[in-house]
């Protein structure tokens, strides 16, 4: 029996949620204030990472405190009224992150991270997306000996427990994949199972296509309100009002704003993080996806140009841009690969949201009959909107998940 269902957001998520719940048959609105990834999903490194099995910890170690403390890091920067903001999560964040609690967290959230290639392959398929992917995973450049070490431990420690696949790459071997670096790191570790898209935010409109063709509708309009009717639910928005027996709210970090009016509390918090594309000076070619680890930025070869794309910045979620952290990373990425000139007018800025123990939220809303989230899934939305989709799709059809639940539902707070 089909029902109606109003899914907020079309990001990866939100996209790939409507795609599921249609492919099951039921009728099914995608709502967003843009077009289908446009958002967050349009400016990230566009790799599906099935490597990345272990969330990002709060540092703890004096040593990284420190190298973060002077606040003009690569990697991450903060904000004095992102930290004020963000108190209450930042602080749950950082006890999630010791040892203890988060040798739990990994093995819950490596379960979601294993679904990644299998969930994105037959919606690629339904899209006809194939030309936007590319299946030669991506390199991850140290320089220095000791960080590759280090790094080269856990990884074999992921591939013992988590099944992740690499290679180790010396100076030589890493020359062959990438002559044009111009620099000559210590090595590289190679993740060979993830897959590659060169157009992130094209490849959401591309599932948000097959979504349609499997009769769904997209509505572009700014929701104006969530509210209980009866035994089903309204949502109004500039293009007038919407009525489902079922709501999914997939809004990224706008999910915490709809919900708060709701009376339920989630502590999500916000990473930003911003890219910029580039010509390549004369013949150079960057041929895979390159991250400067130990600096803490990634180079990948988009349609649009060679993207840098930053690592985190701890801000409020509306506050206005801060380029200084994309321009330190240019400055060192000129000396890794010859970058030419920028072909952005301005720089691009989107927010991932975070919650305080690293897991998305997948599942009923406590409290809230047929009120559905999908959210905070990090640095991971793209990886895991398709599995996020699949998964939920399944809860809601009333069916016993392929992966546990329990550890990714709301009220777990």
């Amino acid at each position: 029996m089909s029902r109606e269902i109003i899914v907020l957001g079309a990001g990866m998520v939100g996209v790939s949620v409507a795609w599921h719940l249609a492919r099951r048959g039921q009728h099914v609105t995608l709502v967003d204030r843009r077009e289908p990834g446009r958002e967050t999903s349009f400016g990230n490194a566009g790799i599906i990472q099935r490597e990345a099995v272990r969330p990002y910890a709060f540092p703890r170690d004096l040593a990284t405190l420190m190298r973060v403390l002077p606040n003009r890091q690569v990697d991450i920067r903060y904000r004095p009224g992102g930290m004020v903001s963000a108190a209450g999560p930042l602080l749950r964040y950082w006890q999630n992150s010791s040892p203890s609690r988060y040798a739990r967290i990994v093995p819950e959230y490596a379960s979601l991270i294993a679904l990644s290639l299998d969930a994105h392959a037959p919606m690629i398929e339904a899209a006809g997306a194939e030309s936007l992917i590319r299946k030669e995973g991506w390199l991850e450049v140290y320089r220095t000996a000791d960080g590759l070490a280090e790094r080269c431990r856990e990884a074999e420690a992921n591939a013992e427990r988590f099944g992740v696949e690499y290679r180790v790459l010396d100076p030589a071997a890493l020359a062959a994949m990438e002559p044009d670096l111009a620099e000559e790191p210590a090595g590289a570790i190679h993740w060979t199972q993830p897959w590659t898209a060169d157009d992130p935010g094209g490849l959401v409109q591309a599932y948000a296509q097959a979504f349609q063709a499997e009769g769904g509708h997209v509505m572009q309009a700014e929701v104006q309100g969530v509210a209980r009717v009866g035994a089903g639910w309204r949502v109004t928005t500039t293009e007038g009002a919407l009525e489902g027996e079922q709501v999914v709210m997939a809004m990224g970090p706008w999910s915490e704003n709809w919900l708060g009016k709701l009376g339920i509390a989630v502590p999500l918090f916000v990473k930003r993080g911003y890219h910029m594309h580039y010509a390549a000076v004369g013949e150079a070619r960057l041929n895979h996806w390159v991250m400067d680890a130990e600096v803490g930025y990634l180079l990948a070869p988009m349609r649009a140009g060679i993207r840098l794309t930053t690592g985190a910045e701890l801000e409020r979620l509306e506050a206005p841009a801060h380029h200084r952290q994309l321009a330190a990373a240019e400055a060192v990425a000129r000396r890794l690969f010859p970058l030419g000139e920028r072909r952005d007018p301005e720089p691009w800025k989107g927010a991932r949201p975070c919650t305080s123990d690293m897991k998305p939220v997948i599942g009923p809303a406590p409290g809230q009959p047929g009120l559905w989230l999908a959210f905070g899934h990090g640095h991971q939305g793209f990886t895991l909107g398709p599995a996020t989709g699949r998964l939920l799709s399944q809860m809601m059809a009333g069916e016993t998940p392929e992966v546990d639940m329990t550890p990714f539902r709301a009220d777990r707070f």
